[in-house]
């Protein structure tokens, strides 16, 4: 049985990613926005090239964010914020007409990842999926969540995109 072949950290894979921060007082320039960098940091050592992270308020200009990058064609993007129960809170359903595909057991995986440091892991509403040949995924807001979610996915990322385009050899 052939099995794929793991990607090694800081191998450069050509393949592009973008990053979605849903909020509202980072957009406005109230705090600096501490989980794009985490997040962009992550992917390039995992051999992604990001483009530049977008910081938007949440709600609408999150799904026009989305767009915008799915346009761009990346193997990968990944919002940060939006996905708790607060008013504004919409990068969910923002990103889920986009999806063609849900991946349900990604987000099952984030969400134990955090309970097992947080009950407060168990309201997050994110969703992960495939929208064409992109994988989308909908981490927290906080840099704990983040990295939480980046864990999950620190394992499975190269032979999803491989799946997604695919060249996955089965």
């Amino acid at each position: 049985m052939n099995m794929p072949e793991p990607h090694r950290h800081g191998e450069a894979t050509g393949r592009k990613a973008g990053v979605v921060i849903a909020s509202t007082r980072a957009a406005a320039g109230v705090y600096d926005d501490l989980t794009g960098p985490v997040i962009i940091d992550w992917l390039t050592e995992h051999g992604f090239e990001p483009f530049p992270a977008l910081v938007v308020p949440d709600g609408a200009p999150v799904g026009a964010a989305l767009r915008a990058l799915l346009s761009q064609q990346p193997a990968v993007i990944i919002t940060s914020g939006g996905t708790g129960l607060s008013p504004t809170d919409a990068t969910p359903e923002e990103t889920l007409p986009l999806l063609d595909r849900e991946i349900p057991g990604i987000m099952e995986g984030i969400r134990n990842a955090g309970m097992a440091k947080t009950p407060m892991a168990m309201l997050s509403r994110g969703h992960a999926g495939a929208a064409g040949q992109t994988f989308i995924v909908n981490l927290p807001g906080s840099p704990k969540g983040v990295m939480d979610g980046l864990s999950v996915l620190d394992p499975i990322v190269g032979h999803l995109c491989d799946q997604l385009e695919g060249s996955h050899g089965h």
